[in-house]
């Protein structure tokens, strides 16, 4: 019999229990029991809505981030944190945002821990913290109560754990430490968990190691190895979980690393199945990730059947069905949208309707096909309604992707030649300020909203109340002394979903919400059909903001990079062409921005990177599209117009190259949190064009003050020259208070002043 399972469910409840939860207990408005009671209560129904399954995952929920909980379940908590008064559950909330609750004076000063993303996903997790004083000890309190809660309820428990290696490689070296020097203690704290749990009743024990979809160095390999030969003889069995990529030259480690069952995503890695079965020990378990779990679209189940029916003959009960990868990545349930168009919904499929799929084909295999006959007849005839659908085929939109030119991606003039002309239209000092787009999203602005999307308030009236936001906006900028303004965007609900409600071939959802980090989350519009540009989307709000002032104000568009990442995007044509009818369709809002007067434009790519392959072997492919598709988007405009783009949260040290070619005016960057780490690849790139390294952690509550600011600069200047630095936040403020935003602003203002008065003794050579 064929048996099954799943690597992870979302955890922020179908209508963001979690997310509220946290944040009432940020601001005192619960107490810690109330916070905890709403977790016990989103686990169990949780566990079950994946009742049909064979084994059910524990462990795969968290409050904040799965990562910074296997930190505190191996002890590895920063010193920082540690030396504070408060509870365990204060901690970890200083680790993962800088601060427990909203009148924490103990930690107001305490850093947050690094944040970055989770692989290639929108998802970031909180970056372990190594160095040479790191010893692991174990707390798995947490866990084993949460296998108690679910064995009391019945329910046939696979803890989750992230693995060890996977766990060192994720983390960071704050000192000369080697991450692998850490790898004998480490194992020997999982030996104890391990033992732990099987004392607890745990049969199987899923332990994730996603890295071996990576290039491993030798080293890494040998890891592995080492800590899996040193776990066999614990009496639990391990499924080692892979997932987001192929095995390719890690795939015989795998299969012959001392486990009793592998996972392969075969979504990802379907060419690879045939090669690990050969590979594979006659007596480990075969798991095959088989529903995309990082998309929302019905999968093929006739189809998959034919694949899986003569590999099903021969493994038999050694054939584990599941998701490729956890469901964190897609909403929980399609049965909660009750406004998505009725044919587009019966194309897609989110967690609980994934899980289904897993349920049906396991029934197929096990019984026959015709003990299900009535879904997968339903299933074929949404597969084939949406393939015939005259909703998602464009010709004018292919045709013009086909006559796409290199010259429509490269600006008039150089980078020099640009600068100087935009110096004389747009007088700016040195160090000059600015922020990421967005500043506070009030109740009012949430709740005009709402009103609006339920027809309490019409739309001159709504319009009348964003303007007044605008302008709220501008006068605070203006009294904070901001050499360059933005609208605020307080008509955007998301900086993706916003523009793609206005672009043809989008659609979305009322209650498709994901976590991106902690509480969170974003609602990832869905591309169904071809894309393009019907009218202008943003010259409206950003030209009645320019005219309310005499400052610049930036135009603020998404990237089409960052449209496709995130996005759920469709799978029937290859991204690139997606990508590229995004391009056209920005590159036409950055021309009506233009025509409307505005001098300055963004245009952010916050998610450029996490679009790269797991494998570097595969980034210049990526690369050269995606670069392609910005500049595509961005140029066609006068030498005068300057062009900016914001990343944030990743590493960018080895695309650096691939940055510079976007041929951006300016471009700011996340590095508060990274101490400025990230600007080291300038030490051996010049780059060539004007920078913002972010000073200010817009994702922490606490404020950084003028040294701290003056102080990040300063190490910026070591690597750029101060006529090309700016200074900014890391990211938009829409999640933060106007209480935080202004004295943050005003410090960072200040610093700025400060900087450009003291240029002769600030300057470095």
């Amino acid at each position: 019999m064929v048996t099954t399972h799943n690597l992870g469910f979302p955890r922020i409840g179908r209508k963001r229990e979690l997310k509220f939860a946290l944040e009432s207990y940020w601001k005192k408005a619960i107490s810690q029991e109330d916070l905890l009671k709403t977790a016990r209560e989103l686990r169990s129904r949780h566990w079950r809505d994946q009742s049909k399954l064979d084994w059910v995952p524990v462990g795969d929920f968290s409050l904040y981030d799965h990562v910074l909980d296997t930190s505190f379940l191996l002890g590895n908590v920063p010193e920082r944190m540690r030396v504070l008064s408060g509870a365990k559950l204060d901690h970890y909330f200083r680790a993962a945002r800088g601060r427990a609750a909203a009148d924490d004076a103990d930690s107001c000063r305490v850093n947050a821990s690094e944040m970055t993303k989770w692989f290639d996903t929108n998802y970031h997790y909180i970056v372990p913290e190594l160095d040479k004083k790191t010893r692991f000890s174990l707390h798995a309190d947490p866990l084993l109560q949460q296998i108690a809660d679910a064995r009391r309820h019945g329910f046939r428990v696979k803890p989750v754990i992230l693995g060890p290696v996977t766990y060192l490689w994720l983390g960071k070296s704050k000192d000369d430490t080697h991450k692998l020097e850490l790898l004998d203690d480490l194992i020997s704290v999982y030996a104890q968990l391990l033992n732990a749990l099987k004392l607890a009743g745990c049969e199987w024990v899923q332990v994730d190691e996603p890295i071996l979809t990576m290039e491993l160095e030798q080293d890494w390999q040998h890891a592995l190895r080492k800590a899996y030969y040193q776990l066999q003889t614990l009496p639990v069995k391990l499924m080692l979980t892979t997932y987001f990529g192929q095995l390719q030259n890690n795939l015989q480690l795998a299969c012959e690393l001392p486990v009793d069952g592998l996972h392969l995503d075969a979504v990802s890695a379907r060419d690879e199945v045939t090669s690990v079965i050969d590979w594979l020990p006659s007596h480990k378990v075969l798991s095959l990730g088989v529903i995309n779990g990082r998309n929302i679209w019905k999968a093929h189940l006739n189809t998959l059947l034919e694949w899986l029916e003569p590999i099903h003959r021969v493994l038999q009960d050694r054939l584990w069905l599941a998701p490729s990868c956890s469901l964190l990545h897609v909403p929980v349930d399609l049965s909660s949208e009750q406004t998505l168009d009725e044919e587009i919904c019966s194309w897609l499929a989110f967690a609980i309707q994934k899980l289904n799929e897993i349920d049906v084909l396991a029934k197929a295999l096990n019984h026959g096909r015709s003990s299900v006959s009535f879904q997968l007849e339903k299933n074929s005839n949404a597969l084939n309604s949406r393939a015939q659908s005259n909703r998602v085929c464009q010709p004018a939109v292919k045709l013009r992707v086909q006559n796409i030119s290199d010259a429509m991606g490269v600006r008039k003039s150089s980078y020099i030649e640009r600068a100087a002309k935009q110096r004389e239209k747009i007088s700016l000092p040195l160090f000059p300020t600015t922020t990421i787009g967005s500043f506070p999203q009030t109740q009012t602005i949430r709740q005009a909203r709402l009103d609006l999307r339920n027809s309490r308030l019409s739309q001159q009236a709504y319009r009348q109340l964003m303007q007044k936001e605008i302008e709220t906006c501008i006068r605070e900028q203006e009294v904070l002394e901001l050499d360059v303004l933005v609208h605020g965007e307080p008509e955007r609900n998301d900086m993706v979903e916003y523009f793609g409600e206005q672009l043809a071939g989008y659609t979305f959802t009322q209650f498709g919400w994901v976590q991106s980090y902690g509480s969170r989350c974003v609602k990832p519009p869905i591309i169904y059909g071809d894309v393009a540009h019907t009218h202008p989307i943003s010259t409206e709000w950003i030209g009645y903001a320019q005219s309310l002032t005499r400052k610049p104000v930036k135009g603020m568009l998404t990237g089409p990079v960052t449209m496709l990442n995130w996005s759920f995007v469709r799978d029937d044509q290859p991204k690139v062409q997606t990508c590229m009818q995004l391009a056209l369709a920005v590159r036409d809002e950055v021309h009506a921005l233009e025509k409307a007067g505005i001098r300055i434009i963004q245009i952010d790519e916050a998610a450029l990177r996490e679009g790269l392959p797991l494998r570097k072997s595969q980034w210049k492919t990526y690369l050269e599209w995606a670069v392609r598709a910005f500049r595509i988007a961005a140029n066609g405009v006068q030498d005068t117009t300057q062009i900016h783009t914001h990343m944030c949260y990743s590493e960018f040290n080895d695309i650096i190259e691939a940055i510079a070619a976007m041929d951006a005016d300016v471009i700011t960057i996340e590095n508060s949190r990274s101490d400025m780490e990230l600007l080291n690849a300038f030490d051996q790139f010049h780059y060539p064009n004007e920078i913002g390294p972010g000073v200010y952690d817009i994702h922490s509550p606490n404020i950084p003050s003028v040294d701290s600011i003056i102080d990040l600069m300063k190490k910026a200047a070591q690597r750029i020259p101060v006529e090309r630095l700016w200074v900014n936040p890391d990211c938009g403020l829409k999640t933060r208070s106007w209480d935080e935003v202004r004295p943050a602003l005003r410090n960072m203002v200040a610093a700025s002043r400060y900087l450009a008065s003291h240029l002769k003794t600030f300057r470095v050579s």
